[in-house]
């Protein structure tokens, strides 16, 4: 799932080398993904009215929901 979210990332972003995704469990058992990204890259990886973000989250989800987990993404 890391990996997904970070070719996802990718490709929308000046430096991919600096993206970096860190995972941890919530108390409900949700998996919290944190999506860093350059300073630059902030507006690419939101995009207008976080629309590309609500879709990452959203192909996101769809991946996880083939696993049957519950995963959350924020992008720092």
């Amino acid at each position: 799932m890391q990996e997904l979210l970070k070719i996802i990332a990718s490709g929308l972003v000046e430096k991919p080398e600096e993206i970096v995704v860190t995972s941890e469990e919530s108390e409900n058992g949700t998996l919290v993904f944190h999506l860093h990204v350059a300073e630059e890259d902030m507006g690419r990886v939101i995009g207008k009215q976080g629309r590309i973000a609500k879709a990452i989250r959203v192909v996101m989800r769809a991946a996880a929901a083939r696993s049957e987990k519950k995963i959350m993404v924020e992008i720092d």
